[in-house]
């Protein structure tokens, strides 16, 4: 085993639980507030710190993206052993990046716009939550493939 090969494994799992815990921390507790809230409310609070929750989830999201990549990359180019683990945990990294083109850039763009109508803001709200839910246990799934990955355990 390569020990470039073991620090990135540790690398991508210390990355996405970060990554996970944070969105985790955002479904639990966030989005219950953000849905608790009047449409006024949830629009002016988006307006004043939207900016700060993308400050916070952009580069946590590239750099836990980027770690699990070159820790696949790495296993593979070193054959160390799970290399399955690992692209597992950088295809399901992919899949969560994926999401923000899919869907959470028009609807973050909808919330800093006031687009959508206040009828319609409570549904809009729980599609968001929705989507939001799907990348976090693809995250959890991420995380569980490279804590396989790291604990250099048999192939998946």
């Amino acid at each position: 085993m390569s020990l470039l090969a073991d620090v990135m494994s540790f690398l991508a799992a210390a990355g996405l639980g970060l990554f996970v815990g944070a969105l985790l921390t955002e479904a639990v507790v966030l989005v219950p507030m953000w849905r608790a809230l009047e449409p006024r409310e949830f629009f002016t609070l988006h307006a004043a710190h939207a900016h700060r929750l993308y400050a916070f989830f952009a580069p946590l999201t590239a750099i836990a993206t980027i770690l699990v990549i070159a820790a696949a990359a790495t296993s593979i180019a070193t054959n160390r052993s799970p290399v399955s683990a690992s692209v597992v945990a950088a295809v399901l990294a992919l899949v969560i990046l994926s999401t923000y083109g899919l869907y959470f850039r028009r609807a973050n763009a909808s919330f800093a716009e006031a687009s959508v109508t206040y009828e319609a803001l409570p549904g809009e709200l729980a599609r968001w939550a929705a989507w939001h839910w799907f990348r976090t246990i693809v995250g959890l799934m991420a995380l569980a493939s490279a804590l396989l990955a790291l604990r250099g355990g048999r192939s998946l």
